[in-house]
């Protein structure tokens, strides 16, 4: 059952605003008040992008079994001698922690300040009692893209590498785990985004071999940790891909730019009605954040009057506008 079907998470945004989760400053201080100002319905912590330890391709791998880091490269070095042992441990922890009794082993999977400190100043803020919050964000680093991203010592993608993949999908379900038990005390929503930017590139000779029931596979997996810990799970993918692909998973929120690929995803016109029918919720990505030059050029009166034609081009698709504002949020793109 996902959350869609669950009348005790019912969660309606309206619109909110939320962010992708990421900026460009290096002061977890700064960036947490920023977003407790801006987006103070629904905060999300903040990746500091400046920071070697919490690029999307790192920020996540730590507790990953025979990770080694040289030179500023992150592998597998799976020959090394200690990576059988490292491995066993990994899902003795994995098993500890997945178990739905309350247990402690859930924190060797947690995001220590070296990694995330944003995650920490921003729960410091919400012990304090800042803001009211009616849901709030977290974010994992996607399997897809992790998973094509880090290689082994030989430079193999270990999405090829069956043992290390399942490590990656595992790894991210945990780290998503934790997050949801520090946020749920707060009483509101928590929702997890898995932030896919390589599935940009799905379909594509780069990566052959890999096909949409694979995709599909590894999310529901961590989809499925999310909603079995009470938590909302949204896919956010950036550029264009396959939207059908991610429409057929079992998302509850579907996170795209849409200032610049409306008109991809309404190439899948029944996909989209069938997961806005069972109160799937788009975030909408309207402010171009990508691109300074159309971030200078429009204003909030142009992006309503953009919003507005989305939403008449759904109507025109028999898709129910009035349900799709309900389930809502604003993102920058």
């Amino acid at each position: 059952m996902t959350l869609r079907e669950n009348p005790t998470m019912h969660f309606e945004p309206r619109c909110l605003a939320t962010t992708i989760g990421s900026l460009p400053i290096d002061d977890a201080r700064e960036a947490t008040k920023l977003v407790l100002t801006y987006t103070p319905r629904i905060p999300s912590w903040v990746q500091l992008a400046k920071r070697p330890q919490e690029g999307m391709l790192v920020q996540f791998t730590e507790g990953l079994p025979g990770l080694t880091r040289s030179d500023q490269k992150v592998y597998f070095d799976t020959e090394a001698p200690g990576f059988q042992d490292d491995l066993l441990l990994f899902y003795e922890h994995y098993l500890a922690a997945a178990e739905t009794q309350p247990s402690t082993a859930i924190e060797s999977f947690a995001l220590t300040p070296g990694y995330a400190e944003g995650f920490h100043v921003f729960l410091e803020a919400l012990n304090q009692g800042t803001g009211h919050p009616v849901a709030l964000k977290g974010q994992v680093t996607g399997p897809f893209t992790l998973a094509t991203s880090l290689t082994d010592q030989a430079g193999k993608s270990s999405f090829y590498n069956p043992q290390l993949r399942d490590c990656i999908v595992k790894m991210i379900s945990l780290k998503a785990q934790w997050q949801i038990k520090k946020l749920h005390p707060f009483g509101v929503p928590v929702i997890i985004s898995i932030d896919e930017p390589s599935l940009v590139g799905f379909g594509s000779s780069a990566y052959l071999g890999i096909s949409a029931g694979d995709v599909q596979k590894d999310l529901n997996e961590i989809i499925a940790h999310i909603h079995s810990h009470n938590g909302y799970a949204a896919i956010h993918c950036c550029e264009n891909t396959d939207w059908s692909m991610l429409l057929a998973t079992d998302i509850d929120i579907l996170s795209f730019d849409a200032y610049s690929y409306f008109d991809k995803v309404l190439l899948y016109p029944e996909p989209l009605k069938a997961f806005i029918e069972k109160k799937g919720i788009v975030a909408w990505g309207l402010i171009p954040t990508s691109d300074p030059a159309s971030l200078q050029r429009e204003t909030a009166p142009s992006l309503i009057r953009k919003f507005q034609s989305h939403l008449k081009h759904l109507g025109e698709q028999r898709i129910d506008t009035e349900q799709v504002l309900r389930y809502s949020l604003l993102t920058p793109s």
